[in-house]
């Protein structure tokens, strides 16, 4: 889909197949683009896009370059936060004079968010770079509010773990605080690879030349880098929960253990008198005893009584 949004509106317009792009766009969207589109863009721009095997390239170099007088930045974004595996799918800003020009196939809500809030304000903006500036901070947000959900949800859990009754599993704590810990890798990963996009565009046109966005700019790495701090706070949460759950499912096994333990010794001697007294041999003295077999029993009763209070008296149990 190619979508514009010309310089004063505040909606954007579907451009389809083979109709001109309009002069005084200051936004073109590519979400999921055919070849006709992007050559389209590429014939009104005079600049090649970079594909979509281009955009997922790791290298810095392949992120973050300038071509042809235009600026070229992609960052990871994360998207399906809310589902049970999030991911981080790669999205592209190309900054070509006044216009700016995003290249996506997913949807981040960050986006979604970003024009809900141009519709909204009264002053619009001017040129590509305002419209990038404001997408970052959007983007920016969007990942705070991962961070402070995650943050929340983290602290739910070990409540849960502390004060679950006895005997109460940990699946459900340990699967939540996985799904946890794989969203906040996604969030540092996406936080990374934005510090390093606004710290390029700081240092090159149109950002260098424009005092307000250079401000604008530092004022987003500053919350980038507070943002990437608490990421890893809140990862370190994560792995100390963990770990505790762990050592608190170690100690409810030991204890299981420990009374079997006990109970096996406990049997022991009663089972070997029960052995002696079992063996059919001829001579045996007891044979004859008429209290023979009350006997036997006390005398196991009292073997097991025996280490039983003899635990009891150490506090093994």
């Amino acid at each position: 889909m190619l979508k514009v949004l010309p310089k004063g509106r505040t909606h954007f317009t579907v451009i389809e197949a083979g109709q001109a792009l309009p002069s005084d766009a200051v936004w073109i969207e590519l979400v999921e683009p055919t070849r006709q589109e992007e050559h389209a863009v590429e014939a009104m721009l005079g600049l090649a896009l970079p594909t979509r095997e281009e955009m997922a390239e790791i290298e810095v170099s392949s992120r973050l370059y300038i071509e042809d007088g235009a600026l070229f930045l992609t960052a990871s974004l994360v998207v399906d936060a809310d589902s049970d595996v999030p991911r981080l799918e790669p999205v592209t800003f190309v900054l070509a004079g006044e216009r700016l020009v995003t290249i996506r196939y997913v949807e981040p809500k960050a986006f979604k968010a970003f024009c809900a809030q141009l519709e909204r304000q009264a002053a619009m903006p001017t040129g590509g770079a305002e419209v990038l500036t404001g997408l970052l901070e959007a983007i920016v947000d969007r990942a705070a509010d991962l961070l402070e959900r995650a943050s929340a949800e983290v602290e739910a859990q070990s409540r849960i773990a502390f004060s679950r009754p006895k005997g109460a599993g940990f699946s459900m704590i340990l699967a939540q605080l996985g799904r946890l810990q794989g969203l906040t890798a996604k969030v540092r990963g996406s936080l990374s690879s934005l510090g390093r996009l606004v710290g390029f565009a700081t240092l090159n046109d149109p950002f260098a030349k424009n005092p307000v966005l250079t401000e604008h700019l530092a004022t987003l790495q500053r919350d980038i880098n507070s943002l990437g701090d608490h990421a890893g706070h809140v990862s370190a949460e994560i792995t100390f929960l963990l770990d505790a759950s762990l050592g608190l499912i170690n100690i409810e096994q030991n204890q299981i253990f420990k009374v079997l333990a006990v109970f096996s010794v406990v049997l022991m001697p009663p089972t070997l008198i029960a052995g002696i007294y079992g063996m059919n041999f001829q001579h045996m003295p007891e044979l004859s005893w008429q209290i023979g077999y009350p006997m036997a029993l006390l005398l196991m009763a009292l073997a097991a009584a025996a280490p039983l209070v003899w635990f009891k008296r150490k506090g093994w149990f």
